[in-house]
């Protein structure tokens, strides 16, 4: 007999690697008709979502799985399920007609990018690969459930306490600590088109680095404008006296920008043939702008000591742009999130796990009236201390890596 599995791991390799977990299924007639009916539950750590069981149908696309059956188990004898099926929770009841055998088997084949290894291998997603290096994470629910079961009660620190209150203080330590703590950098793979913007995305909170990739996939830095140009929030049209102009609703009529115009269309890094060219650049008053060559002279502000070119925050647009030298490149975004894009199911580093604690039990206390100076002081100094040691913990520092940069001992670094 196996030995039951008590561990935190529950799930199979087949489940984790595959994303596929198979059932023998034994079919018995429903109330007398000719239905055959079954349920069985999945137990992966990915819950499954479902719209509809008909493949013809638009939303089958939002499923996060696929079903698959053969009358005999072996490889390449499964077929796509088009009977119907219902799914609640994780568990699927479905209803086969005039099946060959009494005994099936079915596998519930989570979306993977390479499309799974049953039907027409066609289970084209991501579900899946989300899901690796899971271990390393705790649900931010979990937080919260984890922090009442041992923080609240009779005889604790805390004797009762709103589940909203853990919430809130919960969501703001996860917002806190997305900024210098966690490792919630996200980047996105980007093309820059004609319009040299791409809108910022859905769950930004600021940029980390931008970059450039060349045809060998090395990344070349592209700097912020600085004083270089601006994005004007505003753009009214004015009269012959220079005062704005209003339309019907008593509101100014924008235009616009002639300064993103002659920003986006200067050709701000020319072609420099020989040391001539690059002083009648630097010198020619009527071409200032344009024939600059900012970064290559001496003596240049170390600012725009750059060749990769250039991009600013448009916040009128809530857009990224960059210098006309960019459009058609391959880029790199890498951005802050405040890791709170998909709520209560954001997931906490379990290096940070008790840092998350100490965060939620100081901001309960703190505020509470009658609360004794010295234990907030307390519980401050615990967070700050458990704090500091998830910054450690997740800094990942390797030696060997380090010993590699300072063999470069002779190099001076200057900052």
């Amino acid at each position: 007999m196996p030995t039951p599995n008590n561990g935190l791991i529950t799930e199979t390799n087949r489940q984790y690697y595959e994303g596929a977990q198979g059932f023998t299924i034994s079919y018995k007639r429903k109330d007398g008709v000719d239905i055959w009916t079954s349920e069985f539950t999945t137990t992966f750590n990915t819950d499954l979502v479902f719209y509809v069981s008909d493949p013809n149908e638009i939303n089958y696309a939002l499923n996060n799985f696929k079903l698959y059956w053969s009358p005999t188990g072996l490889p390449d004898t499964f077929i796509e399920v088009i009977e119907p099926y219902d799914v609640v929770g994780n568990t699927i009841t479905w209803f086969g007609e005039d099946l060959p055998t009494h005994t099936s088997y079915l596998v519930v084949q989570l979306k993977i990018l390479d499309g799974g290894n049953y039907g027409d291998h066609d289970a084209f997603g991501t579900t899946v690969e989300e899901n690796y290096g899971s271990y390393s994470y705790i649900a931010l629910n979990d937080i919260i459930n984890n922090f009442i079961v041992a923080y609240v009660g009779t005889g604790k620190l805390i004797s009762d306490v709103k589940r909203t209150d853990v919430v809130f203080h919960a969501k703001r330590a996860m917002q806190e600590f997305s900024y210098d703590t966690l490792k919630s950098i996200k980047s996105q793979e980007l093309n820059i088109p004609h319009s040299l913007s791409v809108v910022i995305p859905q769950d930004y909170v600021n940029y980390v680095k931008m970059s450039w990739i060349d045809d060998y996939g090395v990344k070349h830095p592209i700097y912020p404008v600085n004083a270089l140009t601006t994005n004007p929030y505003e753009n009214p049209i004015q009269d012959s006296r220079g005062v704005p102009i209003q339309d019907n609703f008593d509101d100014n009529i924008e235009g616009v920008s002639l300064t993103e115009q002659r920003w986006n269309h200067n050709n701000i890094f020319p072609a420099v043939n020989d040391n001539t060219n690059l002083e009648n650049g630097w010198y020619n008053g009527d071409n200032w702008v344009q024939d600059r060559f900012f970064g290559r002279l001496y003596g240049l502000d170390p600012q725009y000591a750059n060749m990769n070119g250039y991009f600013s925050i448009n916040d009128r647009e809530n857009k990224i742009s960059f210098s006309s030298n960019l459009v058609g490149k391959l880029i790199v975004l890498e951005y802050i999130s405040d890791g709170l894009a998909y709520d209560l199911d954001s997931r906490v580093p379990k290096m940070a796990e008790e840092a998350m604690y100490a965060y939620i039990l100081h901001a309960i206390l703190s505020h509470r009236s009658g609360v004794q100076e010295y234990l907030v002081r307390r519980l401050q100094q615990d967070k700050s201390a458990k704090l500091r040691n998830a910054k450690i913990r997740l800094s990942n520092i390797k030696l060997e890596e380090i010993t590699q940069v300072f063999r470069g001992k002779s190099k001076w670094i200057k900052h």
